[in-house]
């Protein structure tokens, strides 16, 4: 098996530190908010991750942390005029049930910073006593980063060229501008714990390094998180573990891509932000997770109508192919390389192998995608042909797809979900563009606004730029 490692960049075979085990830490969410499609987009890739390692034998201990004390829970608390904790229980639960209806596996460990205090308050403490971290006198504790010398390996940049670059936050208590804080001096009336530097809470950077250190020590083989986690983020982890434990933090380091939407990042700023719960208003959740899986864990994703009509016409074939079949029948799971042989030769050989090579090669889910198209093909085949090996084949497809956790739901329904679908075709809400287009290059705006209109009703709508009009489909309710 080869990973992608972002520290080294480069493909790498990939070897746990205790044989047969694989301890994996990601970055989860901070819990101001309802979960986006950029937290789904990771929800999703450590998911399969997970379920695919544990596929191959190994005993996983999937780590993924929650931050339940910052700024903006703060913030937000306040402007709701409610307590923290009434805050973070909310958008936990609400977490929890975004990510049940992906399908995705909750974590053996979920961590929150309020409950690992002493753990930070004692690494805090490793640091200062090291020389790495100071405090100064306004009650903030800062990390020199001048001072660890492996500062930027996992970005590939020296300091110079990140203070030049970046945005640094001018504070006259730092020692040096790069400098980030590990222990934030309290303001009147905010959520505050004791500390030898008077009452305060974390800095961000420093709950993980200490909530990982608990769960899986001080080395372990997996870190993960989003895109733009690497810089500072996952820098200064590296920076605070190192120095404070004396040994190499992580040895492989896994980032998910982008969510962009119609080829635009996703912002609010953009009106283009949505979260979880509010697409799967509109969208069959298995259909979402397709999009998801269907690209590379590194690579950007599009959400787009488009797109997600594409994923769901992949898993119409897909559903179309398992429908009427006794799933319950002979598996193929479990049988030796004999047992399993039908017309072509064994049936692990040509599909089974084919699909562990897939994902041993950096989680490939496109290709394994691809090799369960031709396990679809071969099972519309076997229907006509051989009906006696269907079932087999049938339940070799929906075993594969449950490592991706796609194709557990029951067919027929599946597929009957999908008659509340667009109102019109692709190509016909396309002509309705164009018309409209035309009406407004001839100043007709009465009909232009009447096509907006009339889509509008059907629950398709129109987002007009400088690079065109694209729509989006919101199922009307009722």
């Amino acid at each position: 098996m080869q990973i992608y490692n972002t520290l080294t960049r480069r493909k790498e075979v990939f070897t746990p530190i205790e044989p047969g085990r694989v301890r994996m830490y990601v970055c989860g969410m901070t819990v101001y908010d309802y979960c986006h499609l950029g937290h789904a987009r990771v929800m999703v890739a450590f998911d399969v991750i997970t379920r695919y390692l544990r596929h191959r034998g190994y005993d996983v201990t999937y780590v993924r942390n929650v931050t339940d004390i910052d700024d903006k829970i703060l913030r937000r608390a306040d402007e709701n005029g409610e307590s923290i904790s009434s805050l973070t229980e909310r958008m936990i639960a609400a977490m929890h049930e975004d990510e049940a209806r992906l399908a995705v596996l909750p974590p053996d460990q979920e961590p929150r910073a309020t409950r690992h205090i002493d753990d930070i308050l004692s690494m805090i403490e490793t640091l200062i006593a090291k020389g790495y971290a100071y405090a100064a006198d306004n009650g903030d504790v800062y990390y020199r980063v001048r001072r660890f010398e492996g500062y930027g390996k996992l970005n590939n940049r020296d300091l110079d060229e990140m203070r030049s670059g970046a945005r640094v936050e001018v504070d006259e208590h730092k020692e040096d501008p790069l400098d980030f804080v590990l222990w934030k001096a309290a303001k009147p009336g905010e959520a505050s714990w004791p500390s030898p530097w008077g009452e305060g809470r974390p800095g961000w950077h420093i709950e993980c390094s200490a909530m990982s250190r608990c769960c899986l020590g001080d080395t372990f083989d997996i870190h993960g998180g989003g895109p733009d986690l690497t810089f500072p983020h996952h820098e200064n982890e590296i920076a605070q573990s190192e120095a404070a434990n004396g040994k190499p933090f992580v040895n492989t380091w896994m980032h998910a891509g982008a969510v962009r939407v119609n080829h635009e990042k996703m912002s609010k700023s953009l009106g283009n932000f949505f979260t979880i719960r509010e697409v799967l208003e509109h969208h069959d959740a298995e259909v979402v997770r397709y999009l998801l899986v269907a690209s590379h864990y590194r690579s950007a994703i599009n959400y787009a109508p488009e797109s997600l009509l594409e994923a769901r016409k992949s898993l119409e074939r897909f559903y179309n192919a398992l429908e009427g079949q006794a799933l319950e029948g002979p598996s193929l799971e479990g049988q030796s390389l004999e047992d399993q042989s039908l017309e072509d030769g064994p049936v692990s050989d040509r599909f089974e192998a084919r699909f562990a090579a897939a994902m041993d090669d950096d989680f490939n889910t496109p290709e394994a995608l691809s090799v369960l198209f031709d396990l679809a093909r071969e099972l519309n085949r076997a229907r006509k042909e051989s009906p006696e090996q269907a079932p087999a084949l049938a339940a070799e497809l929906r075993r594969l797809g449950g490592i991706l956790g796609l194709l557990q739901q029951d067919p027929a329904t599946f597929l009957k979900s999908g008659s509340s679908g667009l109102p019109l075709s692709e190509e016909e809400i396309q002509a309705k563009i164009g018309e409209r287009a035309a009406a407004k290059k001839a100043r007709d705006f009465a009909t232009a606004d009447g096509i907006r209109d009339e889509l509008a009703a059907l629950g398709i709508i129109l987002k007009d730029s400088r690079e065109g009009t694209t729509w989006v489909f919101e199922k009307p309710e009722g």
